[in-house]
């Protein structure tokens, strides 16, 4: 088996990986993926394809990984894995779909508008704050 090449993206983290045959080795960004993210969470939330497809300790990655914080690249290369672990075999695709881990997560952070604080929340008006103070 050669290298696979796949891409996983969340928010704005793009995961790039390399998966070859291996005894489970994962180094993201030149640093072993335990000490890249200490939170068994994200750990687990890494590890998760391999488990759902029963190929835990059979595949060394390589991944490099930027954009966004620590939870959108995590949820970035769990994606491109169970890209590749589809891309190795077509029977690993039915256990990831079932889980939705084959599906790229479409939120994106809403822009904030102009003549508001933030992209949803308005400033209230000097006529909402005169009504409160008169009804109290």
């Amino acid at each position: 088996m050669e290298v696979v090449h796949t891409i996983g993206r969340r928010k704005t983290s793009v995961a790039r990986i390399y998966m070859s045959k291996g005894k489970d080795n994962v180094i993201v960004n030149g640093k072993d993926y335990k000490e890249y993210f200490p939170t068994t969470t994200q750990q687990y939330k890494i590890m998760q394809p391999f488990q759902l497809t029963n190929n835990t300790g059979k595949y060394d990655l390589s991944v490099n990984v930027y954009g966004g914080g620590t939870t959108g690249q995590v949820e970035a290369i769990r994606l491109a894995i169970s890209r590749a672990l589809c891309e190795i075999s077509e029977d690993n695709k039915s256990a990831l779909k079932s889980e939705g881990l084959l599906t790229r997560d479409p939120r994106m952070v809403e822009r904030k508008k102009f003549g508001q604080k933030k992209a949803r929340k308005n400033s209230s008006s000097l006529r909402d704050n005169r009504v409160l103070e008169l009804s109290s």
